[in-house]
């Protein structure tokens, strides 16, 4: 990316945000904070095929790129780089990231393969636009260690930084899967927050077992929900709690289905 690579020989620090498009105000809010901490704000739009697990979800992820651009320009981003696949992937990909146990759990477990295709999008993202300062939402927890994982072992010079995840006026992530929800279905998926935030009541006065178990009747006692997985975890190598009173920052990481629209959340229990 010329534009890029001009601007750091200029001596502006670039802040940069990828996305994969239909744009909502977590993104916003990812973009606003990059641009003011940096002198040039670069996004990215690019629907990755290659960390996307099942076929089907890749196929409905929305796209509405004039829309994206144009929320884009009300905060004046400097530059949006919208590749297309050739571009990003000129070659067939056969680079296989090991991250030990942190891309093996979770969301590792339940979508083979998500974030071998995470890494390697960023990791070419990161080479194109040369960013001195990355911006993930904490939404997607576990891809947040990913990427910071990912940092150290390509020893890139970026600075990824975690900002807090987005909500709707009921609790809801903000996430661009929530525009394929039904009326009763997004009503319904208010609950995740809701028990999320539960479950950090009842921490520290029951069992992780037991808060776990709790989780599930919560969620699936909802006609239009299905619990995949909920996960209480060490917040900074996600291994499964061990102490009943940990003296290391500790989130629970939800998964739950709505339908056929996957979402996923997460909660600080002890911050």
């Amino acid at each position: 990316m010329e534009w890029a690579a001009n601007a750091r020989k200029s001596h502006f620090e670039l802040g940069f945000v990828p996305t994969m498009g239909a744009l909502h105000q977590g993104h916003i809010d990812l973009a606003k904070r990059a641009k003011a901490k940096n002198d040039l704000l670069v996004c990215s739009i690019f629907v990755n095929p290659i960390q996307f697990n099942n076929p089907e979800d890749l196929k409905k992820y929305p796209r509405d790129l004039e829309r994206d651009l144009q929320r884009l320009q009300t905060i004046d981003c400097d530059a949006v780089f919208c590749p297309d696949e050739e571009e990003i992937y000129p070659e067939p990909v056969t680079t296989k990231y090991d991250f030990g146990h942190v891309d093996k759990v979770m969301e590792g477990k339940y979508r083979q393969g998500h974030f071998n295709g995470v890494a390697i999008v960023v990791n070419k993202l990161f080479d194109i636009v040369q960013p001195h300062r990355a911006y993930f939402g904490e939404k997607d927890f576990q891809q947040l260690q990913i990427i910071k994982a990912l940092v150290k072992k390509e020893k890139k010079e970026v600075e990824v930084i975690a900002c807090p995840t987005v909500r709707e006026s009921d609790g809801l992530a903000m996430s661009s899967r929530n525009a394929r929800l039904n009326p009763l279905q997004r009503k319904e998926a208010a609950k995740i927050f809701e028990t999320l935030e539960g479950a950090k009541k009842r921490f520290g006065f029951m069992s992780p077992r037991a808060i776990k178990k709790w989780v599930e009747q919560e969620i699936n006692a909802s006609s239009e929900l299905k619990l995949e997985y909920f996960e209480i975890v060490d917040a900074e190598n996600l291994l499964p709690l061990e102490k009943t009173d940990p003296d290391f920052p500790v989130v629970g990481c939800i998964a739950v289905n709505a339908g056929e629209v996957r979402l996923i959340d997460n909660i600080f229990l002890n911050v």
